[in-house]
């Protein structure tokens, strides 16, 4: 299985999401053999009302413990929203900042 679905399956298993997207941002750093080491995930949950950045990043660390813990995946960068604020941000993914990893030569 592609860790981006094993992301995705625990994502869906941990918060019920109302919109989720998993996206392998690999191809943006020096990746390894076999790729799949750097994710954005966007995960837009109820789950997450009145909690605070921290604290809904911290779930979603959990809920992906397997994968962070075996260092499967090397870098995560999590949005984590209620359904009101998705809907306030106008549904947009935020870009991600270029790499500044001293591996890319």
């Amino acid at each position: 299985m592609r860790k981006a679905d094993r992301i995705h399956d625990l994502l869906v298993e941990h918060f019920s999401p109302v919109a989720l997207q998993v996206i392998d941002e690999s191809h943006m750093h020096a990746p390894r053999p076999g790729g799949e080491s750097h994710f954005k995930v966007v995960v837009v949950s109820d789950a997450f009302g009145g909690k605070a950045a921290l604290a809904r990043h911290r779930a979603v660390h959990a809920a992906l413990d397997e994968l962070l813990a075996t260092q499967a995946i090397h870098a995560l960068s999590v949005h984590a929203w209620t359904a009101a604020e998705w809907t306030g941000r106008g549904e947009v993914v935020p870009a991600s900042p270029p790499c500044r990893g001293g591996a890319k030569g």
